[in-house]
């Protein structure tokens, strides 16, 4: 697991391998069963995380009680409510995990306390969630843009691994259709000779 960690720091940073080595020793790493609540809906925030092994899925519960799946995370990516830091508002999602799962657990009140002592982390930080929000801008303008076979199809193009990973009904709501639609455009899709 470490060996990921130093591959980022390397790809991000020009830090030395004995702060590398520094870092990751002193860096939260925590196991989590299948079915682990990680942030509730309305709960206050005071972590953030990174995926080492496993799938997270983030969702939240509308007004009329419906689950709605917003993303899922996996590998080398990471997740937390990264656009506001401010432990005074509640969370607007639930994360939980969908496979047993290994995952770098940040904490918000002492990640100052890092970045004072390594201030490439920082840089390292901004840069991914820089990354990252390019490829959310991205999504939401194809999701806004396309039909759901249309989103189907990308997801095959760009991020297949999701469907064998995630259970099909919260994938249909991530794309934004029921169960049964989902089914009929897989259906579609293998006929028409796009293989999963």
């Amino acid at each position: 697991m470490n060996s990921i960690l130093f591959n980022i720091m390397n790809k991000y940073t020009t830090l030395s391998e004995e702060e590398q080595q520094d870092i990751v020793k002193n860096i939260l790493i925590e196991e989590y069963k299948k079915g682990t609540v990680l942030l509730r809906q309305g709960d206050f925030p005071s972590r953030c995380y990174f995926v080492l092994k496993g799938c997270i899925r983030q969702y939240s519960i509308d007004k009329k009680g419906k689950e709605v799946t917003s993303n899922f995370y996996i590998e080398e990516q990471a997740f937390g409510l990264f656009n506001d830091h401010k432990l005074e508002k509640p969370s607007e999602y639930t994360f939980i995990c969908l496979e047993d799962s290994v995952l770098v657990v940040g904490d918000l009140k002492t990640e100052k306390d890092m970045y004072n002592k390594y201030n490439q982390l920082e840089s390292m930080t901004r840069q991914m969630m820089k990354e990252n929000l390019g490829k959310v801008q991205d999504e939401f303008a194809a999701f806004i843009a396309t039909t759901p076979e249309e989103r189907y199809k990308a997801i095959l193009r760009k991020r297949p691994y999701l469907i064998n990973r995630v259970p099909q009904h919260q994938l249909a709501s991530f794309l934004g259709m029921t169960p049964e639609s989902l089914s009929r455009i897989k259906k579609r899709v293998r006929m028409d000779g796009n293989q999963e």
